[in-house]
């Protein structure tokens, strides 16, 4: 060990804890153009949108404002770099990897930059934006560029003259619209594996939060990824959005946001050009504490379940179903966690919650807030929003909620934790699926068979079993029911983002 002056005792170095990241202040945002083929435009139209800071309602900057004649633009770039013969499409596997890792290396080497810019423009705490939002975007660059020379086929056997295989090849040009809750993270999420299997992508930010998806345009220039492989178009969802959902020239599109919007994406998609539609859509997650938990791990994760990213997460635990022996302790323990949750400025250390994206969604969750009081539900703690501190709302916790209330059958998208009552699992289990989402699910329980039994039987894309939101690159993520279709992430989206190919060759039967 070492000693308090600094020496080195067994052989060991002292070594100090590391200094916690800190923002880059009075950052400039450079980045506010359209990005297509490796250049930055104006708008066609000539129009800008303004983005905002949520913590302090200023206004950050102007952004070009994208409209249907800029996809078009973009689509066209995208087109003509997946044409055969094309710097990107003669670039092989190894290549597309090297350069996915090269955009990590970038994306590490800016992380305060970014963590910042997604601070600036979400309001997110951040170390949050730096230890989550980042981290994760920096994994599944590094998974996905592993991946690039790995994308196999197979050989069939079939008959004794005949030699059959498959190939794995692109689907061609992409579109991806992100959501304003993880900006950064969900484009890498739809990016790094469209550009592993050599597709061309066309994005829409969100227009609350585009800041840190043209900063990566600049990233993708440096590194010096072929111009056209990536585009981005600022805009709103009935224009941008729209001429990517239903562009001809577009054969997939990724999209997350609400299920209102993913099923608009879906239709556009179907009437254009039968586009292949991979949907990450919203949840009203169960999250399930039977008596034998260990109650101080369940309360803690139940706890940032809800109340991470300000409640604005599509997994987050926002129906917990808590076993009546142990249900007033439940609702003790977790009261005192959300009056002990720091709220404040997002570039404070201490701060683990900041205020809601935009007054729509302030008034919204307030909105379902006054529903729960009126239905009958008992307010424990908050409720209300902070006293002249903008778009910030105070941790809320109802107890005595029942399942036909809003509260228990609404995505609230906010710091509002309803905790339910049941009795068995059967009956829990009945209960937890029967709304029409299924995104995300938790068990909490000691009891191994009793948490399989509940695995299998939730209707949910995943199932944490003793933790909550452990998503990893690796693991597939994606939802049941109206919750979305198709798997982002792991070895599953890779099938997301390629055609099948199947190639039969009839042997010559002279030949020896």
């Amino acid at each position: 060990m070492a000693t308090t002056n600094g020496a080195v005792e067994n052989g060991q170095p002292d070594r100090k804890p590391p200094a916690l990241p800190r923002p880059v202040r009075s950052l400039e945002v450079e980045f506010t153009k359209i990005f297509i083929n490796n250049e930055w435009h104006e708008s066609k139209s000539g129009k800008k949108f303004a983005t905002y800071n949520p913590s302090t309602l200023e206004k950050i900057c102007e952004v070009e404002e994208g409209d249907k004649l800029d996809v078009d633009k973009a689509v066209e770039a995208a087109h003509a770099a997946f044409q055969r013969g094309s710097p990107w499409r003669r670039l092989d596997a190894l290549g597309r990897g090297w350069l996915l890792h090269q955009l990590a290396d970038l994306v590490e080497r800016d992380r305060a930059i970014l963590a910042t810019l997604e601070t600036m423009d979400t309001g997110k705490p951040f170390l949050h934006a730096f230890f989550i939002d980042l981290e994760g975007c920096i994994k599944t660059l590094r998974y996905f560029a592993g991946w690039a020379d790995k994308i196999q086929g197979r050989t069939i056997p079939t008959d004794d003259n005949v030699v059959c295989f498959t190939r794995h090849e692109p689907i061609g040009v992409c579109g991806a619209i992100t959501p304003w809750n993880f900006p950064l993270l969900m484009l890498v999420w739809k990016l790094a594996p469209a550009l592993c299997c050599g597709n061309t992508i066309v994005v829409k930010p969100a227009e609350q939060t585009p800041l840190t998806a043209l900063y990566l345009g600049s990233l993708i220039k440096e590194v010096g990824f072929p111009p056209g492989v990536v585009n981005i178009v600022p805009g709103f969802g009935p224009t941008v959005g729209a001429a990517i959902s239903s562009h001809p020239h577009i054969s997939k599109i990724a999209f997350t946001g609400s299920t209102e919007v993913g099923k608009l994406v879906k239709e556009a998609a179907s009437r254009s050009n039968l586009k292949r539609v991979t949907l990450e859509l919203g949840g009203k997650n169960p999250c399930i504490v039977c008596a034998d938990a260990d109650l101080d791990l369940a309360v803690e994760c139940a706890h940032q379940g809800v109340f991470f990213n300000q409640g604005q997460c599509c997994t987050a635990a926002s129906r917990v179903f808590v076993e009546e022996q142990i249900y007033p302790e439940f609702v003790r323990r977790s009261v005192e966690y959300a009056k002990k949750r720091p709220i404040g400025d997002p570039f404070d250390i201490r701060t683990e919650q900041g205020p809601q994206i935009d007054q729509k969604q302030f008034d919204k969750i307030l909105d379902l807030i006054e529903s729960g009081k009126k239905e009958g539900a008992k307010l424990e703690c908050g409720g209300s929003a902070m006293e002249d501190r903008g778009l910030f709302i105070k941790p809320t916790v109802f107890s005595e909620v029942t399942d036909t209330m809003r509260i228990a059958k609404e995505e609230i998208f906010g710091p509002v934790q309803p905790i339910l009552k049941f009795k068995n699992i059967e009956e829990v289990i009945k209960r937890a699926n029967s709304l029409e989402y299924g995104l995300t699910a938790a068990v909490f329980t000691k009891n191994l068979d009793k948490a399989l039994k509940l695995a299998s039987a939730l209707e949910s894309g995943t199932v944490w079993i003793n933790c909550y939101n452990a998503i990893y690159a690796q693991a597939p993520f994606g939802g049941f029911k109206m919750s979305g279709n198709g798997r982002e992430l792991g070895e599953y989206a890779l099938a997301e983002y390629t055609e099948v190919k199947t190639v039969t060759i009839k042997l010559d039967d002279k030949s020896p």
